[in-house]
């Protein structure tokens, strides 16, 4: 025989030795339901030697009777035996139809060690078949109700079908659920009960509900009017027997279900279904509450979901999108029904990594992903960054223009101090005079530009702005090129200026910077001197100012580049010059600015040709056609 000791001493020596003895088998579990002990005859009753169990859980119960099993145990462990036909299975898998009193195994002081079970075969009488037949036809309608039950997530719902349930397995004539609020019962589900008594309310602690609460137990059976005179909903004409079982939803009481005779008699099978459909009538609760809160927190993420300003999408492990907000749609220009099932319109970055792409639109898109482990979706999280662009754009133009812009005035009044200063001298009266009204035009073209940059900054503009108006072009030639031949002595200087050129739109004081730009650029990048020569003509309705020089010139394939921002050509030894590549941007930006451009071509004769056109003003009627 196997056995597990519990004590140690004489007394357990005989007790083994009596339980070893038995004619029937006797099985005991500790409260984990392993086996403690297995006799001699229930290794022949059911096949197991001991040493194979001892210490398991011994797999004897058929699944269909499980709930009977516990039900039986919650019973034996508040005390009293419980005795029934059942059946269990051997080690071959054959049903043995077995009588078992169950009872509970205590220690001397009364605490719960486990649980002692007899088995013995039962007897073939007509009576014990058709109370097992009842209870397997009962169980079996306890999973279709279970079953029924769980399929509704509508909690009220859900509630009124526990009732019914229970009047339908236990043969009540009326059944109800009521819910435990604080320190009150309120009606939530009912059958065969007035509809006017839903939500009617009784105090907690003076119901049976409050009693079997603080018995410890999970289903109770009252009888006689003394036991249920706090119930107004139960009084029905001759009700006779309650019984009650409490539904737990996550470990907690959560409500308890009221079978009410009136008409039949409860008894043993009865308050065992109620105690089962109690335990399942606690998790469909707990699923239609789960369900609700579910429902919920969706409608709050989908209304989350919908009203954000960035865009979100959700993709598939695929790839492709699952879910795209309005915000996307907007962003994108791209509708929902035609985002879902495909690609995102734009690039992702790694996951937790940011990225900034521009769209066709134009618009500048900051994009984020993030990966859902558990599901193997991807979240996509993307702004509109458009206008921070534009404003970081706006900045560096402006500190640009400002820091370009300054210097080409302030080179040319450095270069005649310098020259007056160290050659005044030799310079006629006429020529310093000269040198001086330039120093003063340039001192002045500093204090309007800088009104204009700080107008600019002001207004939180996003380019250089320029008053179109009419102007002397030739007159600002002059001015820009006055005292030029004295500044290098590699270098020759020529303007050619028609007499009749016509004045022009657009800001005088952007065409000097412009201007300036230009003839810089003329002697930066002719480093061996030659001739600059600026010639100044009309074209149709336009005016074309030509800035030559003889140096080191601009490959083809950089004659367009060499006006973008921050680019200086790459061939040939202009890089070897430095800079940062913004003078001719800042070129062609004003020219645009004033309605005009400028371009890059190559001389006849080797070096640079700019070419810049601006529009010209107060022409006379018969200028509309070109000159023969």
């Amino acid at each position: 025989m196997g056995d597990s000791s519990i004590d140690e001493g004489d007394e357990d020596g005989l007790a083994r030795a009596v339980v070893a003895s038995s004619p029937d088998a006797v099985v005991a579990l500790d409260r984990d339901l392993t086996v403690l002990t297995w006799n001699g005859a229930a290794e022949r009753l059911f096949g197991w030697p001991a040493a194979e169990l001892l210490g398991r859980r011994a797999p004897i119960v058929p699944d269909e009777l499980m709930a009977e099993h516990n039900a039986v145990l919650e019973r034996v462990r508040n005390g009293g035996t419980v005795s029934l036909r059942t059946k269990r299975f051997d080690r071959d898998g054959r049903l043995l139809d077995l009588r078992v009193d169950t009872s509970a195994l205590c220690s001397e002081n009364g605490t719960l060690l486990g649980y002692v079970s007899v088995y013995h075969p039962a007897e073939d009488d007509d009576a014990a078949q058709g109370r097992a037949a009842r209870r397997a036809r009962l169980v079996r309608r306890l999973t279709d109700v279970v079953g029924d039950i769980n399929a509704e997530l509508d909690l009220p719902v859900v509630l009124d079908r526990i009732a019914a349930s229970l009047a339908e397995l236990t043969g009540a004539d009326a059944g109800g659920f009521v819910s435990i609020e604080g320190d009150e019962l309120r009606l939530v589900g009912l059958h065969e009960l007035p509809e006017a008594m839903r939500g009617v309310t009784a105090g907690l602690h003076t119901s049976l509900v409050g009693k079997l609460l603080r018995t410890g137990k999970t289903v109770l059976l009252e009888t006689g009017p003394d036991g249920f005179q706090d119930l107004i909903w139960a009084r029905l004409p001759g009700l006779h027997t309650i019984a009650v079982g409490i539904a737990a939803v996550g470990g907690r009481p959560y409500g308890a279900l009221y079978a009410l005779f009136a008409r039949r008699k409860a008894g043993h099978l009865e308050l065992e279904l109620l105690e089962l459909l109690a335990g399942h009538a606690g998790i469909a609760v707990g699923n239609a509450m789960a369900y609700q809160d579910a429902v919920r927190q969706r409608a709050h993420e989908r209304a989350v979901f919908d009203a954000s300003a960035d865009g979100i999408a959700v993709l598939d492990g695929t790839g492709s999108v699952v879910r795209w907000n309005p915000a996307a749609a907007r962003l994108t220009g791209v509708p929902g029904e035609k985002a879902v099932g495909g690609p995102p319109p734009f690039p992702l970055p790694e996951p937790g990594e940011k990225l900034t792409i521009q769209l066709p639109s134009g618009r500048w898109l900051d994009v984020l992903r993030a990966e859902i482990r558990e599901t193997g979706e991807i979240v996509v999280d993307f702004r509109d960054v458009t206008r921070a662009k534009e404003l970081e754009e706006a900045k560096d133009l402006f500190l640009a223009t400002t820091s370009h812009e300054l210097r080409t005035p302030i080179t040319i009044v450095r270069g005649f101090a310098s020259t007056l200063d160290s050659r005044w001298e030799h310079l006629s009266d006429e020529e310093r005079r000269s040198a001086v009204h330039t120093i003063a035009e340039r001192a002045r073209s500093l204090g309007r530009l800088m009104d204009h940059l700080l107008l600019g900054a002001r207004a939180g503009a996003d380019e250089l702005k320029v008053e179109v108006e009419v102007f002397d072009l030739a007159e600002r030639v002059r001015a820009a090129t006055l005292g030029l031949p004295v500044l290098s002595a590699r270098h020759r200087v020529e303007v050619d200026i028609p007499p009749d050129l016509p004045p022009v739109y657009g800001d005088s004081l952007a065409t000097d910077i412009l201007l300036g730009q230009l003839l810089e650029n003329a002697f930066k990048y002719s480093p061996d001197g030659g001739l600059i020569r600026v010639e100044a003509r009309r074209e149709d309705d336009s005016v074309v100012l030509v800035v030559d020089d003889e140096g080191i010139g601009i490959a083809p394939a950089d004659r367009e580049r060499v006006f973008e921002r921050f680019v200086q050509a790459d061939s040939g030894d202009r890089r070897r010059f430095g800079g940062v590549g913004l003078g001719l941007y800042i070129v062609r930006s004003l020219a645009r600015a004033q309605g005009g451009d400028v371009s890059a071509l190559p001389r006849p004769d080797g070096g640079t040709r700019m070419r810049v056109v601006l529009k010209a003003a107060g022409l006379p009627a018969w200028s509309d056609t070109p000159d023969r």
